[in-house]
């Protein structure tokens, strides 16, 4: 559930993650940064100066994929 992937975020805030987004035509971004904020329905993930937001709902589907590092 949506509320279970949340709580094991809010658990890891600060933790260094690899986040693989499966998008469309096979294509596949990584970014390797740190949890920095949970919000409702979104995340942020920090990369050096960069800060990018994913939602809960793309880890349920498996759009998104997190390993923690």
């Amino acid at each position: 559930m949506v509320s279970d992937i949340k709580k094991e975020l809010e658990r890891n805030i600060g933790r260094k993650v690899r986040i693989t987004v499966y998008g469309m035509r096979n294509r596949k971004e990584v970014v390797v940064g740190t949890i920095k904020e949970v919000y409702p329905n979104i995340f942020t993930v920090s990369s050096r100066d960069i800060s990018k937001s994913f939602s809960y709902s793309d880890v349920l589907i498996g759009d998104i994929k997190i390993e923690y590092l």
